[in-house]
């Protein structure tokens, strides 16, 4: 069965309580000070099950303009709406605003409620349903049931559960993909329990022993046992009125407006990127820079707005926007939200979340509008296609295109299938399922050859360009594993050849000039007499009198051509009088199985200069193998 959650909405002392209790039994006024004065002040809530055995979660939310936020609270998540107007009072105040706080948080569904009808005479009853029908007009509850009830006599009730009944019905469950998210309304401990928070659930799924992250802190928890609709369940689907009691977490940790999600499923982020409507009602544009408080979930957050292309919204007007909020915030795409003004405090406006984490925006550009069309408006293709473009050489994985995408699981495949298979995006680490957009990919691509040519202009005597330097000319974020993904691909193709750790392109090869040929032959000639004694760099460059940089482009020529092998830093071999010494080694060792530094240095007459470099170097090429102060052969040497 589904999950329907039923929230109260209307001005103070209308009769929402009272209501609820003649429908459920349950009181929802549970604070003391409620109880004196006879109002909600608070969120209370119930629960009733409808003759079909459908249960709706049931959500009261306060009256009085003073906790409007609240009420806003309470409004995040519901299904159905039910607008209580008193039939003594008519349309009020908060009437009207709590009206437009549904609208804002796009509630769907709804009725309206004429509470107190045993105070009236059926004349004034019409009356009064004349003036709410006209009131109603051009809303999401113009078409919506008006049924009169009387909480005391209990008079029109059953009219009333079967239009609930009928609105039920009708009712499409929330996707049970995605991850668990339950913006919390209370925070409280039970002794020999811990701490327990309270919400509407509003997406995914989570059971009992899950770990789950309390954002916007990132704080760990598990979670001990949950209860929904006062029953111990083993799992908690969207649409429930939801009590966790977690492990590993204290109560002062966690406040009101906190979000409990699966673990490591959102971002928080001090921006937020929105489309903004300013309600008609208002008699005053909202400029640039206005602060407001902003409300979503069960969280208010003091921010600023940025008008990204205008310097003030008139009443009725619709724009994009970006939040600068004074606290981070934990949301997902398609998330609603309410504006409300810090003086007089009155909602003002509000609209949809649609990127959670951006960046800082500039004002009046008009590619920045153009991008927050697409996310507004865009399918779900063009959505993470312009994600995955926007990341770049970094790439996303898979949990990031969610989070941006606000896709469940199902239609994060789906539209990841479509894309790949369209050839849009590629699937460059298969552990990590991580993507690249094609067209950056081949951009990338173009631009590792166009440096490779360049680099072989600059530097003809170098074969090749080495892998790590070549990434640090790319983009500073690229992700390693796109790089080494995109180098196998250029290789495969032919266009790029390896050259142990270098790269180098098809057609490029060391073609030296006269002088320098002669050049080349004096320095190897230097290494080759002097034996298992080689110079320094800077030696040779001093008996040639050239500068080290012109040697030194010789000497790694000749190291790449395997005729000088390079031992440590700055010190090379010939590799004919290291090859000769490789071999009277390994033919003292075959007869007498060992050799120590200081047989070492009597067969080599060597100085530790050399020696200590060598006795490691043969280490290193697995030519001995180092046995306390002593080497033996390793076995493929015997």
């Amino acid at each position: 069965m589904k999950h329907v959650i039923l929230g109260t909405a209307g001005h103070i002392d209308h009769g929402k309580t009272s209501l609820i209790k003649a429908l459920s039994g349950i009181d929802t006024d549970r604070l003391k000070e409620e109880k004196e004065r006879g109002i909600t002040i608070e969120l209370g809530f119930a629960h009733l099950t409808l003759p079909s055995g459908q249960k709706l979660g049931i959500v009261d939310v306060p009256g009085h303009e003073r906790f409007v936020r609240h009420m806003v609270a309470g409004a995040s998540g519901i299904d159905i709406v039910a607008l209580i107007i008193a039939a003594d009072e008519g349309v009020m105040p908060q009437t009207r605003e709590h009206l437009e706080i549904c609208q804002l948080l796009n509630v769907k569904s709804g009725l309206v409620v004429l509470t107190k009808k045993d105070m009236v005479d059926e004349e004034w009853l019409e009356l009064v349903r004349d003036d709410v029908s006209k009131f109603l007009k051009g809303t999401f509850l113009e078409e919506a049931p008006i049924v009169a009830v009387s909480s005391l006599t209990g008079d029109g009730l059953s009219e009333l559960t079967g239009a609930l009944e009928s609105l039920a019905a009708g009712v499409i469950e929330k996707p049970a993909g995605g991850p668990f998210r339950l913006p919390i309304d209370r925070v409280f401990t039970i002794k020999g329990f811990g701490t327990v928070v309270t919400g509407a659930s509003i997406s995914g799924r989570i059971s009992a022993g899950d770990s789950v992250t309390i954002y916007p802190r990132e704080l760990p928890a598990k979670i001990r046992g949950l209860q929904a609709h006062n029953q111990e369940v083993r799992e908690v689907k969207a649409g429930l009125r939801t009590a966790i009691n977690l492990q590993g977490i204290e109560k002062e940790t966690v406040e009101r407006g906190d979000v409990l999600a699966t673990a490591n499923s959102l971002g928080n982020s001090y921006l937020l990127d929105v489309s903004l409507y300013y309600l008609p009602s208002i008699s005053r544009p909202l400029k640039n820079s206005s602060p407001v408080r902003f409300h979503t979930g069960t969280c208010e957050i003091a921010a600023r707005v940025t008008l990204l292309d205008r310097d003030e919204l008139k009443p009725g007007e619709k724009t994009y926007a970006q939040l600068r909020l004074l606290k981070k915030a934990a949301v997902l795409p398609g998330d609603r939200y309410v504006l409300r003004s810090y003086s007089p405090t009155r909602t003002i406006g509000g609209g949809e979340i649609l990127h959670p984490v951006p960046k800082r925006h500039k004002r009046f550009i008009e590619a920045t509008l153009s991008d927050l069309k697409i996310l507004e408006a865009g399918s779900p293709e063009e959505i993470v296609l312009f994600h995955v473009n926007k990341a770049g050489a970094q790439g996303l994985m898979r949990r990031q295109l969610a989070l941006l995408g606000g896709l469940n699981e199902q239609a994060l495949a789906s539209t990841i299938y479509k894309l790949t298979k369209s050839g849009d995006i590629l699937l460059f680490n298969q552990e990590n399922q991580a993507f690249a957009a094609s067209g950056v990919y081949e951009k990338t691509g173009e631009n590792v050859l166009g440096i490779l040519q360049d680099y072989h202009k600059r530097n003809p005597l170098l074969f090749g360009i080495p892998k790590e330097e070549l990434r640090s000319k790319l983009s500073s974020g690229m992700d390693p594993r796109l790089f080494s993904f995109l180098i196998n691909d250029l290789v495969q193709s032919k266009r790029l050849v390896p050259e142990k750790e270098l790269l180098r392109l098809p057609g490029h090869k060391v073609d030296l000039q006269v002088d320098e040929k002669g050049l080349k032959d004096r320095i190897e000639k230097i290494y080759l007499e002097a034996g298992w004694e080689p110079p320094s760099r800077s030696a040779v460059s001093e008996l040639l009198g050239k500068d080290g940089a012109q040697t030194g482009k010789f000497i790694d020529l000749l190291i790449r051509e395997n005729i000088l092998v390079k031992v440590k830093e700055d010190l090379c071999f010939h590799h004919r009088p290291l090859a000769e010494l490789k071999d009277r080694i390994v033919d003292f060792l075959r007869r007498h199985q060992e050799i120590t530094p200081g047989q070492f240095k009597e067969v080599t007459n060597l100085s530790r200069k050399y020696m200590i470099p060598l006795l490691e170097y043969f280490d290193a090429t697995k030519v001995t193998i180092r046995v306390g102060d002593k080497r033996v052969l390793r076995e493929k040497s015997r």
